[in-house]
């Protein structure tokens, strides 16, 4: 055997675990990237973070999320007694008066549950939070890898079941937007500033939610013959034109949102008045 081609008798590198273990191949950098690869996901996690940030404490703020006629929402459908009183409103008084705390935590469970649970929130936080792994080509630092198998991220298999609940949701806040073609007396056939941002949410909530991988299993799953369910088929290329574009679809839904609760906090609060168009 010729001289320097022998294995080394011991592999230099610790038994670290993980993607370093002395099963993979002996190379002593990291990575091989040279680009700023660190940059996607600490922009994930400071987006993400920020909106964990802001809807905890709007939701536990328990406060201006009413100015007639637009209902944050963070607060609808409103399930307590302790709801403010909204005309023609989703009040709701499931919960009595043994319930002390905000109204929203009642409801945030089933848009934060589709959400957490979401295929590209999944790949968002497991890269920004988690490091699992942090980008293409960069080794994550955890030992093992046990993936969706075991708690808490076992829970994420109830994202079709979180699906299920947020169609009603995205239905009631439909419902809201129809609410906001108001005046601040009630009256129908107004328009405000706060109608169009109610606009432009719902259409990022419905996209958002449509474009969802459960969406469109639900739609065109299991079925053998496109060419007997033409209508299926019809509705399952729309869900993938969406799906296409979930990522985009996802933030924008995320920021539209918060900003609708935004605009409501800032007119509640007599921050300024809402423009009327007419």
């Amino acid at each position: 055997m010729a001289t320097g081609t022998e294995p080394p008798a011991t592999d230099p590198r610790p038994p670290s675990g993980g993607v370093r273990a002395g099963t993979r191949a002996a190379i002593d950098a990291p990575h091989l990237r040279t680009d700023r690869w660190w940059l996607a996901p600490a922009a994930t996690a400071a987006g993400l973070l920020a909106f964990v940030v802001y809807s905890t404490w709007r939701a536990l703020a328990n406060a201006d999320y009413y100015a007639a006629p637009y209902v944050s929402p963070f607060y609808s459908p409103c399930l307590a007694e302790n709801c403010e009183p909204m005309k023609g409103g989703p009040n709701w008084e499931i919960f009595g008066s043994w319930w002390g705390i905000s109204p929203a935590v009642i409801i945030l469970v089933f848009p934060l549950g589709f959400r957490l649970t979401c295929y590209y929130y999944r790949k968002a936080y497991y890269r920004g939070f988690w490091a699992s792994p942090p980008a293409c080509a960069v080794a994550e630092p955890h030992r093992r890898y046990t993936g969706e198998t075991r708690f808490p991220l076992i829970l994420q298999n109830a994202h079709r079941y979180f699906f299920y609940a947020a169609i009603p949701v995205a239905a009631i806040l439909t419902y809201d937007t129809v609410l906001a073609f108001r005046d601040e007396r009630y009256a129908w056939g107004h328009m405000g500033l706060g109608t169009l941002v109610f606009l432009v949410n719902i259409a990022l909530i419905w996209a958002y939610t449509l474009s969802c991988h459960s969406c469109r299993h639900v739609v065109g799953g299991k079925l053998k013959h496109f060419s007997r369910h033409p209508v299926r088929y019809r509705m399952w290329q729309f869900v993938g034109r969406l799906n296409a574009r979930h990522m985009l679809l996802a933030w924008a839904s995320l920021a539209s949102v918060a900003l609708a609760d935004l605009y409501v906090y800032l007119v509640a609060s007599g921050v300024f008045d809402d423009p009327r168009f007419f």
